[in-house]
C-alpha cells in the first residue's frame, strides 16, 4: 500500500489549523489516515510546527512520501537529514558517530537561526508599538491645540486690534502735529522783521525836518 505523509485541515475560516498525518495515497485529504504525526500552525510566527520525529523518520524510511509542504516541514524539522545522514551510515560513507555529531551541529545551528528570527521579531514589534505610540501621542498634541485654540475668547483679539487701532491714531496725530509745531516756531522771526521797519520810521522823519529847518 502506497502511502503519504500530508496535512489534514482543520479551524476557522481564514485561520487555518493542520494535522500532519500518514494516510492511504488513494484516500480523499481529510478522509481517513492511519497515524497522526504532527501539528502544523502557520497562524503564529515564526510558524508553530511539532513533529513526532521518531514516528516521522521511520515512516520516512518505511518509504512513505511527503507532499511539497510535509517535505519542508520535515525538512526545517531535521527528519529529511537524518534519514539523509543514515543512508550515508548503511553506505559505509561514515560512521554512526559521525552522523550524530553532524546532526547535534546542525541541530545547534538550527535552533541558533530560530532564537535569531524570532529575537529581530520581537525587536520589530517593540520598534512598531513604539512607533504607534509616538504618533498617538503627536496627534493627541495636535487635537489638544486645536481645541484650546477654539476655545480661546474672542474679546483678547478684539482688546489687541483696539490697542494697535489706537496706536496707529497716536501715531497719526504726533505726525499731524509736528509740521505745525515746526510752523508755530518759525512765526515769531517773521514778526520781528515786520516790526523793525516800523521802529525805523519816525528816525527818517526826524531827518527830513532837520533838513527843512536847515533850509529855513
Amino acid at each position: 500500500m502506497a502511502t503519504k505523509i500530508r496535512l489534514q485541515r482543520f479551524g476557522k475560516k481564514g485561520k487555518p489549523f493542520y494535522h500532519v498525518v500518514v494516510a492511504d495515497a488513494r484516500a480523499p485529504r481529510d478522509g481517513k489516515f492511519i497515524e497522526r504525526i504532527g501539528s502544523y500552525n502557520p497562524n503564529t510566527n515564526p510558524a508553530t510546527i511539532d513533529i513526532n520525529f521518531d514516528k516521522a523518520l521511520d515512516w520516512v524510511n518505511k518509504g512513505a512520501q511527503p507532499t511539497d509542504t510535509c517535505r519542508a516541514i520535515l525538512s526545517y524539522k531535521g527528519v529529511m537529514y537524518k534519514k539523509h545522514l543514515e543512508g550515508g551510515v548503511k553506505k559505509g560513507a561514515l560512521t554512526a558517530e559521525q552522523a550524530e555529531t553532524k546532526f547535534a551541529a546542525w541541530l545547534d545551528s538550527k535552533e541558533g537561526k530560530i532564537a535569531g528570527k524570532k529575537d529581530s521579531l520581537t525587536k520589530s514589534k517593540e520598534e512598531t508599538k513604539k512607533s504607534a505610540l509616538a504618533a498617538e501621542a503627536k496627534k493627541k498634541e495636535e487635537i489638544a491645540a486645536a481645541v484650546a485654540a477654539k476655545n480661546t475668547p474672542p474679546a483678547e483679539e478684539e482688546v489687541a486690534e483696539e490697542t494697535e487701532a489706537n496706536d496707529v491714531e497716536e501715531t497719526a496725530v504726533e505726525e499731524t502735529q509736528a509740521p505745525a509745531a515746526e510752523e508755530a516756531e518759525e512765526a515769531p522771526a517773521t514778526e520781528e522783521v515786520a516790526e523793525t521797519p516800523a521802529e525805523e520810521a519816525p528816525a527818517a522823519e526826524a531827518t527830513e525836518e532837520a533838513s527843512d529847518e536847515e533850509k529855513a
